[in-house]
């Protein structure tokens, strides 16, 4: 069996002069009119309470175009402008569903440069890309191919803060739903000593990325604080402390990639813990470490694998006592300070703390789907702390009686 799903396939690329000035000014189109149309939304709900449409902001859209100030939103591509438009409607969108805060402004030096074109706004002919409003195609390193007949609905063009220009085509993709090739069922514990803790026993070694770069970033950043504000030294000074940031991440990134893969195809069923990484990082001596180890980044690359592969993903409670839990006999200890590593339970069964933890996870993922819940705790189980998970711990109540 086989499965067709959305993918994007991101490539570097390096664009001729005049195609980059091109973009940038496409990149400052883009921001502007995302800009002024938040600002219109803005001001009709606080002035009005009046909710203003994706249409709304079209018929804007045209109306600036006219104007003698805005006259040069005609010189670029129209489409990356209606595309942010749309963006915004779906920012908005969110925001009324409680599902993300009120649409932010975009900043000239913080903001991402990027712009989306549709397929009225690029051709993609014998493995050539060529935009609207450009005359020759881009220069792309094909790193690896495209699906066989891939035709790209849809055209990314970006450039990150070390200066160098990407280009992802969104395609449709077959995935071929193969069996787990290892045990099937696997619990994963998130940690720093060790990146990862499986109940296998396996302990997968934390990178530690940007400590291995820490003393060359600290040199860049001091040799930036050092030059004036404006000079051209100082941009020279920023995107070196750019390009070191981004070979840490471009590690980090590739760790994870390999790391998940090898998870979802090795495994049928996956159990991880539902971190609260946002909170976890307001700790001031674990901050670093902890964005260092991107678990966010590892959760979301294993939920919308797992969900490619056909694999089934758990996620438990946060609040489930999985390092103070015995695997062995149930026992809950009182307390279990982030310095203990191993413990030993009054069962007489010496733990290691993650091992024990990542066998606990898989037991409660695995009472979880016995008890038919979701793949996601629901929020309301995650903010009262009580879950099924931990009222149908089998193990928290063997030799228990039943009445």
């Amino acid at each position: 069996m086989a499965r067709t799903v959305k993918r994007a396939f991101k490539y570097r690329f390096y664009p001729t002069p005049e195609q980059a000035a091109e973009l940038a000014r496409t990149f400052g189109c883009v921001r502007l009119v995302y800009n002024m149309a938040l600002q219109a939304r803005t001001e009709a709900w606080t002035l009005r309470r009046e909710r203003v449409s994706y249409n709304a902001t079209s018929a804007l859209l045209t109306g600036w175009k006219k104007t003698e100030e805005l006259a040069f939103l005609n010189d670029v591509s129209c489409v990356p402008l209606q595309q942010a438009l749309r963006h915004l409607q779906v920012a908005f969108t969110n925001f009324w569903a409680r599902r993300a805060r009120y649409p932010s402004f975009k900043s000239r030096k913080r903001s991402r440069r990027s712009a989306e074109y549709t397929t009225s706004a690029f051709r993609f002919r014998d493995g050539k890309l060529t935009l609207a409003k450009m005359s020759q195609p881009l220069e792309i390193v094909w790193s690896r191919p495209l699906p066989p007949g891939a035709s790209p609905s849809t055209v990314t063009v970006s450039q990150d803060a070390a200066g160098r220009w990407f280009v992802s085509l969104l395609c449709d993709d077959v995935i071929a739903q193969v069996p787990a090739q290892g045990t099937g069922v696997v619990g994963i514990d998130a940690g720093l000593d060790s990146l990862l803790t499986l109940s296998t026993g396996e302990k997968i070694v934390n990178p530690r990325h940007e400590r291995a770069d820490r003393q060359r970033l600290a040199r860049a950043q001091r040799n930036l604080a050092r030059k004036e504000k404006g000079s051209a030294n100082r941009a020279k000074a920023r995107l070196n402390v750019a390009r070191i940031h981004a070979r840490i991440a471009d590690r980090r990134r590739d760790h994870l990639h390999k790391l998940t893969t090898r998870l979802v195809r090795e495994n049928q069923t996956l159990v991880i813990e539902d971190l609260t990484v946002r909170n976890m990082l307001k700790n001031r001596s674990l901050a670093r470490a902890i964005s260092d180890a991107g678990w966010r980044q590892f959760r979301t690359m294993l939920e919308y694998k797992a969900d490619w592969h056909g694999r089934n993903l758990v996620t438990v409670d946060r609040w489930f006592p999985s390092s103070k839990l015995c695997s062995t006999c149930g026992a809950l200890a009182d307390r279990m300070p982030l310095n203990v590593r191993s413990w030993t339970c009054r069962c007489g069964t010496v733990h290691d703390r993650d091992v024990n933890a990542a066998r606990n996870l898989l037991a409660a993922g695995l009472a979880v789907t016995a008890c038919g819940d979701g793949v996601r705790p629901q929020r309301e189980t995650s903010r009262t702390g009580r879950s099924s998970a931990k009222q149908e711990n089998p193990r928290a109540t063997k030799g228990i009686p039943v009445l």
